[in-house]
């Protein structure tokens, strides 16, 4: 029987743990994100910046959103299990009355919490500076739900396999970060060269970040063929994740 008051205390805690240190944990992505638009603003007075035919700053503002998500997602849960691991307070959820699958499920779902907020309070700053409007809210929380599961599973494997903040930062540095930045945030994939285009045809977070901007143009459509190939990638990272907490690899230092 799953243990909902286990589940609903993590979920708790993390988010308790989320609030009394937003200076890290939301004001510094919500502070990155207004640094990278006034940039692209500034530059944009000055030069005449377009990606198909929309301000360059409207095209990258969904990106820096998805994007700051992607960072966090993978960030938070994996920074709580490496700091627990060093502490030894992990222990404490293994003695539990709950499993480690419920104890994945309460990451994934304070994770999904936490990146709406994110999401939300970004999407707020962003309308002081310029006008955004989501025309498709459905698509909008499925696509953050989506990229939030994804990172979130690899913050919560790295968290769970690997017990230094060295490997963590190596995760974060040398793919998660490569990841966001070759996702078509930036820019469009019409500017590539046609040799380095199958960059972005195979990589799943393209289409994602490609089809969340899209939640704020009135023109959206929803694609099944890239929609179910996000699928495969986001269902293949849970299952891995969820077997590898099933089998218990490395729980305990």
């Amino acid at each position: 029987m799953i243990n909902f008051s286990a589940i609903f205390s993590i979920i708790a805690f993390r988010l308790k743990e989320f609030f009394s240190e937003y200076q890290y944990s939301l004001l510094a992505p919500i502070t990155t994100n207004i640094l990278f638009i006034l940039v692209f603003i500034t530059i944009e007075s000055y030069h005449s910046l377009s990606i198909e035919s929309e301000s360059f700053v409207y095209f990258i503002a969904p990106g820096l959103i998805i994007m700051i998500v992607a960072q966090e997602s993978y960030d938070i849960p994996s920074v709580t299990l490496v700091n627990m691991k060093q502490i030894g307070s992990l222990n404490d959820w293994l003695l539990a009355p709950i499993s480690r699958i419920e104890i994945l499920i309460s990451l994934l779902i304070s994770s999904i919490i936490i990146g709406f907020i994110i999401a939300i309070s970004n999407l707020f700053i962003f309308s002081f500076f310029i006008d955004m409007q989501i025309y498709n809210y459905l698509f909008f929380c499925y696509y953050l739900i989506i990229v939030i599961i994804f990172f979130s599973c690899l913050g919560c494997l790295v968290g769970i396999l690997f017990n230094t903040w060295d490997t963590q930062s190596t995760f974060s540095n040398f793919f998660v970060i490569p990841l966001n930045f070759l996702s078509g945030t930036f820019f469009s994939i019409g500017y590539l060269p046609e040799n380095l285009k199958f960059i972005l045809y195979y990589n799943p977070y393209y289409y994602v970040v490609s089809f969340f901007r899209n939640c704020f143009n009135n023109d959206y459509t929803f694609q099944l063929q890239q929609n179910i190939y996000i699928l495969f990638f986001i269902i293949l990272s849970f299952t891995i994740t969820a077997y590898v907490y099933f089998r218990g690899y490395n729980i305990i230092k």
